[in-house]
């Protein structure tokens, strides 16, 4: 069964989902909770231990006193998508890296392509901070998808830009 509790944030609401006691999945916004979630088979459920931890740690980010997060999550991808993923958690908050940094990180220094197409698959926005990654020229480029007015709301949160 799949759970879900959802919260106000700066960039959008936040849906928060969960299955199994970890957290699945962040939607940004409802459009996407809808279009990613068959409705009929998710709860809400603003109670369930792992939901109300995510949703307090994101407040508190959210709230400039939290930095990192420390959550269960089920993260699944291929392995190149969870060593770009272990990458960008490693990225501190209010600094930036380019997706060539990332590749050269990762032993991979070709796959600036790939690393663009890993952060779109991250399912956990904010929290694996796909956001703090942008074009060698400094540029924002693609945040889920093409909401890049997301990853500058996020970055100048952060004082980043």
């Amino acid at each position: 069964m799949r759970y879900y509790t959802k919260i106000a944030s700066i960039i959008d609401e936040l849906f928060l989902v969960a299955e199994d006691e970890k957290l699945s999945v962040i939607h940004l916004g409802e459009a996407d909770f809808h279009k990613h979630e068959d409705t009929t088979m998710i709860t809400y459920q603003p109670e369930l231990p792992c939901l109300k931890e995510a949703a307090q740690q994101l407040q508190e980010y959210f709230a400039g006193k939290r930095k990192t997060f420390n959550l269960q999550l089920s993260v699944c991808g291929t392995s190149f998508q969870k060593s770009v993923w272990e990458q960008l958690s490693l990225i501190p908050f209010g600094e930036t890296r380019s997706y060539q940094d990332i590749a050269v990180a990762i032993d991979n220094p070709k796959a600036v392509r790939a690393i663009g197409q890993a952060n779109k698959a991250n399912r956990y926005p904010i929290i694996i901070p796909c956001h703090r990654v942008i074009g060698k020229n400094h540029s924002l480029t693609g945040y889920a998808g093409t909401r890049v007015d997301i990853k500058e709301k996020l970055l100048e949160f952060e004082g980043a830009l």
